[in-house]
């Protein structure tokens, strides 16, 4: 049996929220019970909206935040006994924001190389040859390695983003909406970017984003987030033909489709998003689907099998 390179077994997060002065502090969970297996060199999307808890998940897989219960594993062995350098070293983050993940006091060679260095590794003749090797991998002139990050473009940051990402040779890269942040005319450039480099590298992608256009278009399996929990978790084609979730169909629902006499898509989903300090009874997603029944407001439901994957609703069979 092959050791899936990521392993989440029940990873649940939560934080103390005070309430003020003379009230108890409410407890937030911000991930909840979550298990999710990514294979070696695939593209495991994660999507859901902003306050679902996709992000949390990103920072306990970089070790940047620790689990509240629950064990990650790194090729079999748990991220909690491994050196935190080897995982900085095997699991490296790509952040949404080019503008802020990078400092502006740095020219492109010492950010590119501040892995390198941080870790020991090389001479500085050494770092130098890789930073040169990682902005012909990632498209940029060499000319721009005494630049620094305000005389370049969002596109060329996010490039150097990525450089820096891979100069460890890392085995996952965490993308946390690796394209929202730039121009729509960019975007596709720095996509096609990232899947040259899987190939090329050999990458095992962890790919967070609200975008289903471009979930299709990259990932090979899907999990879909909400209030955080995962509600369902298939191979992408199977999510995209016919997906076994209300929330999941009401994502796809939302994506914008180039023929404008359809007009604007509704998602047929009613009310706002609950309070996560007092999600609702039973499946939490219930005030807001259009399919709920008596049980729903009681039960929580468990994952249903469904083609290539599970689905955590009721009705999904």
């Amino acid at each position: 049996m092959t050791i899936p390179v990521l392993e989440l077994k029940d990873v649940t997060k939560t934080y103390a929220i005070s309430q003020g002065m003379f009230r108890p502090k409410a407890t937030l969970t911000a991930v909840g019970g979550v298990s999710l297996t990514v294979a070696r060199g695939e593209v495991h999307a994660l999507v859901g909206e902003s306050g679902s808890g996709k992000s949390t998940l990103a920072k306990m897989l970089l070790g940047l935040t620790k689990p509240t219960s629950g064990e990650i594993r790194i090729d079999g062995v748990p991220i909690a006994d491994t050196d935190r350098r080897e995982v900085a070293r095997r699991i490296q983050p790509v952040f949404q924001d080019p503008y802020s993940s990078l400092n502006p006091r740095k020219s492109v060679a010492d950010l590119i190389a501040l892995p390198l260095v941080a870790h020991k590794i090389g001479t500085p003749a050494d770092r130098q040859k890789r930073v040169a090797e990682m902005l012909d991998a990632v498209g940029l002139p060499r000319r721009v390695i005494d630049a620094y990050p305000g005389q370049m473009s969002g596109g060329q940051r996010q490039r150097v983003a990525i450089a820096r990402a891979l100069v460890m040779k890392p085995d996952v890269l965490i993308c946390d909406e690796p394209t929202s942040a730039l121009d729509v005319s960019v975007q596709a450039q720095i996509l096609n970017l990232l899947m040259e480099l899987r190939r090329e590298f050999r990458l095992t992608y962890f790919f967070i984003s609200h975008n289903l256009a471009v979930v299709e278009h990259l990932a090979d399996r899907v999990a879909v987030m909400y209030l955080g929990r995962i509600v369902e978790e298939r191979s992408r084609e199977a999510l995209f033909e016919r997906a076994g979730h209300p929330y999941s169909r009401a994502l796809l629902d939302c994506v914008l489709t180039p023929d404008p006499s359809l007009g604007m898509p509704d998602a047929g989903i009613t009310g706002a998003f609950p309070n996560p300090i007092a999600p609702p009874p039973g499946c939490t997603f219930h005030p807001r689907c259009p399919r709920a029944a008596d049980r729903c407001r009681v039960t929580p439901p468990g994952p249903v099998p469904v083609a290539d994957g599970f689905a955590a609703c009721h009705f999904a069979a």
